[in-house]
């Protein structure tokens, strides 16, 4: 059983904004680990006032470039021992495959069903994002 108050070893994603906690779980696929997984949502932040917070009960591979994108001020905590061992900070990634898809319908991904839907980060201070084949502005919600 996991206890929410601590953990042995595992991941634990911190400082998520308030209410995108179900959004990385979907896009993580954390529904499909056989391991415990708390979400524990509007947690008290002397930050933000308010965050989510995902603890995995077991040591996963994570695309921190899909977190990035999703909220860059997410902290990835790697747990050992009941202890920290690697602490992550994100970031807006330089370049996100097939985690938003192009809103243009005269884009080639719209015709192309194989082809990835390729987004590079244009404008860092905006956190804007361009389709690679049409310029398409992404709007991060």
């Amino acid at each position: 059983m996991l206890n929410i108050d601590s953990l042995e070893k595992g991941v634990v994603i911190d400082h998520i904004e308030a209410g995108k906690s179900m959004e990385i779980y979907r896009v993580l696929e954390l529904d499909k680990l056989d391991c415990s997984v708390a979400i524990i949502k509007n947690a008290r932040s002397k930050k933000t006032g308010r965050k989510d917070i995902i603890k995995i009960e077991d040591r996963i591979d994570i695309d921190l470039d899909v977190l990035g994108f999703i909220d860059p001020n997410i902290t990835v905590n790697i747990i050992d021992n009941g202890r920290i061992i690697a602490k992550k900070h994100l970031q807006l990634p330089a370049r996100i495959v097939n985690v938003a898809r192009c809103k243009n319908p005269r884009c080639i991904t719209s015709v192309e069903q194989e082809l990835g839907h390729v987004f590079l980060l244009t404008d860092p201070e905006k956190g804007v994002y361009r389709c690679l084949y049409c310029e398409q502005e992404y709007e991060r919600r």
